[in-house]
């Protein structure tokens, strides 16, 4: 990770921390970014289920940047719905954690929230 790579990283933890009075961990960023792009947030608390979803949701997302993931439309609730179009590479642990984090930063900057 570059330095203007860290340096967006921090700004993203400073921006969840300041409006959500919380540090979070990567599965915390995922989530939100799912709850953005589902954009239907229900009145009641998600089951389990649904906040891996979300979690699925953002990752379809932040990789679609990559041409990993194509939308391929939402359902009758809203939920979108990928298709896998592109194999990740083959990376250890912490070379897909840096990947991740590089498409997170890009979502955050695209969407400009950030």
């Amino acid at each position: 990770m570059n330095s203007e790579s860290g340096e967006n990283w921090k700004k993203i933890i400073a921006f969840v921390e300041t409006n959500f009075n919380k540090k979070p961990d990567m599965n915390a960023l995922l989530f939100l970014i799912g709850m953005r792009e589902l954009g239907n947030i229900p009145e009641n608390n998600f089951k389990k289920d649904d906040k891996v979803s979300l979690m699925h949701i953002a990752i379809c997302k932040i990789l679609s940047y990559s041409g990993h993931y194509e939308l391929k439309g939402k359902d009758d609730e809203g939920w979108p719905h990928w298709e896998l179009v592109k194999q990740m590479p083959n990376m250890n642990t912490f070379e897909q954690e840096t990947y991740i984090r590089e498409h997170v930063i890009e979502y955050f900057l695209a969407e400009e929230i950030i």
